[in-house]
């Protein structure tokens, strides 16, 4: 199937929300196609927040660990600040050793809380990235715990405090899609964005670091005639 029958196919997300909190586990997790969603939603007036599991410190290869984390939050700062996204959280957990456990369910579970979004929007968090290469624990276990998370927030015995059950709908990035999302007029400032994490990429390649952030943005793209889309796979 092309592109572009893969679009016709597929229907338009509902344009029925206010705001999106996106939940990952790394640094530039967002920026692998999301951001370009993220863009047309914040010029549209919605509200979108960014919670990363982890400051990707272990991303960088040869780069300490410190020193890793303090670039790669500025790396993801700026990154937020190409498609109008002002609210950003970090919570801390290990990068590469990001677990499934109560305590994540709660902090995730706390941030819907805090932010009262319509709709969550994760990354791949199957077991493969297209049935042929194994998606990461960091990302696996992190999807998990925020689909976990969603039901917390609305428990006021699992998680004490008051809780929040208007979220409405997950999307899924990366997983076979269900919609899409028309994000023709936002593909500069996607990959802009992604072009933020300039140390992240120059250290996997060679290729000057705003081609590959070209690269990488065209190939999540659907078309259809024309107009680009993010595909997602959404739950509700």
């Amino acid at each position: 199937m092309s592109d572009s029958q893969s679009a016709q196919q597929l229907p338009l997300l509902p344009d029925d929300f206010a705001s999106a909190l996106v939940i990952v586990a790394h640094p530039d997790d967002p920026e692998y196609g999301i951001g370009a969603a993220v863009s047309a939603w914040t010029r549209a007036g919605k509200r979108v927040g960014y919670v990363l599991a982890s400051r990707g410190e272990a991303g960088i290869e040869g780069m300490d660990p410190g020193r890793s984390a303090v670039v790669r939050t500025a790396e993801q700062e700026a990154a937020c600040a190409e498609v109008g996204v002002d609210s950003l959280v970090f919570l801390d957990q290990p990068d590469g050793r990001i677990l499934q456990t109560a305590q994540l369910r709660t902090a995730i579970a706390r941030e819907i809380r805090s932010f009262r979004p319509d709709i969550v929007v994760l990354l791949n968090f199957q077991q493969t990235w297209g049935g042929r290469h194994f998606n990461s624990a960091d990302h696996r276990n992190l999807g998990q715990a925020a689909i976990d998370a969603i039901g917390d927030a609305g428990n006021e015995w699992i998680v004490p405090g008051a809780r929040y059950d208007g979220v409405q709908r997950v999307l899924e990035f990366g997983a076979d899609p269900t919609h899409r999302v028309d994000v023709t007029d936002d593909l500069d400032r996607a990959i802009a964005s992604l072009a933020c994490h300039h140390e992240y990429l120059a250290a996997l390649s060679d290729t000057p670091v705003e081609e590959q952030a070209e690269t990488i943005i065209r190939s999540s793209l659907l078309w259809e005639g024309d107009r680009a889309h993010l595909g997602f796979r959404v739950y509700g």
